[in-house]
């Protein structure tokens, strides 16, 4: 592409551009002067006369006129600029210091936060809770106008339990699970 070619490139990319800005004011184009663009003798013209003639025909734009819109650095980046920018002391990795292991099953997990591995525990059994609630309804889960107590295999309800939804389970109580 020559210097002229370019330039009626960048000619046509700037119309176009300021006819959609009129367009989108609601402006029409025959009221406001034309954009002036002050370029060298070589800039080729085209008439009016010429574009009705379907002698030129404007291209649709491409990818090469938005490139010369786009920012480009003045200077490459050294390996060693770009190393130190990748491995500062904020990217890096922080060393915890606040871990220890779990008391019930002895997984190393964060200080005054919860063991993952309880906690699915603790979910797979209040799975089990909910489906044995389900079961004993027979329906969907609701709110419960009393207090739900849960009760396991080889215990019994205490005196302090009357008047409250009591779910009994078929099995074991867990170690973990508290009373």
């Amino acid at each position: 592409m020559n210097l002229a070619a370019l330039l009626n490139s960048l000619r046509c990319s700037l119309l176009h551009i300021e006819s959609r800005l009129l367009w989108a004011a609601g402006i029409e184009s025959q009221l406001v002067p034309a954009l002036a663009v002050n370029g060298s003798s070589p800039l080729p013209f085209i008439d009016e006369q010429q574009q009705k003639d379907g002698q030129w025909l404007e291209r649709p734009p491409g990818v090469l006129d938005s490139i010369l819109w786009m920012a480009a650095p003045k200077k490459r980046r050294t390996i060693e600029v770009n190393r130190t920018r990748r491995r500062a002391e904020p990217k890096l990795v922080k060393v915890k210091l606040n871990i220890e292991p779990c008391p019930e099953c002895g997984h190393l997990k964060q200080k005054h936060i919860l063991c993952g591995f309880c906690y699915a525990k603790v979910c797979k059994e209040t799975a089990r809770i909910r489906n044995q609630i389900q079961a004993m309804e027979g329906g969907p889960l609701g709110a419960p106008s009393v207090e739900t107590v849960v009760v396991y295999a080889d215990e019994k309800p205490s005196e302090a339990d009357q008047g409250k939804r009591i779910v009994e389970m078929p099995r074991k109580r867990p170690s973990w699970f508290g009373h």
